[in-house]
């Protein structure tokens, strides 16, 4: 893997991206509400940082496990888009708080995928979906 991922074709490479795959454990019984804050709060707020957020939800290995994808352009990208979205007020003051009660810990992985393969990810889960509707019951 290289440390930057390729802004284009290189000979008959397709484009690729940088990718975090954030895989998020869960205290017991905050899975809905951690979902919430998610999608309510804390995407908007990335989104609002040019921060490309490719999928998220509910894992289907646990109910209390949470999945976040991100994608950059490169390394360098990446950091700097996480660096100001977490020194930012509205998530300081928006729903880390909140976000971090609900957490016993992440992890991250950062690889390289073609564009093309980030963008089949985009698609909806109902499946997940529903598995989150039943941990909100």
């Amino acid at each position: 893997m290289t440390a930057h991922a390729k802004q284009g074709p290189v000979g008959n490479a397709p484009p690729t991206r940088l990718v975090e795959i954030r895989s998020y454990n869960l205290k017991p019984g905050t899975a809905a509400h951690f979902h919430r804050l998610v999608a309510e709060r804390s995407v908007p707020l990335l989104q609002g940082q040019s921060v490309d957020v490719v999928a998220f939800g509910p894992s289907l290995h646990g109910d209390d496990s949470y999945y976040l994808i991100r994608a950059y352009t490169n390394l360098e990208h990446l950091h700097s888009s996480e660096d100001a979205f977490y020194a930012s007020d509205e998530w300081r003051r928006g729903p880390r708080r909140a976000i971090l009660d609900c957490l016993y810990s992440y992890v991250s992985v950062v690889i390289e995928l073609e564009s093309a393969i980030v963008d089949g990810l985009r698609r909806p889960r109902p499946v997940a979906m529903s598995i989150l509707a039943t941990a909100a019951q």
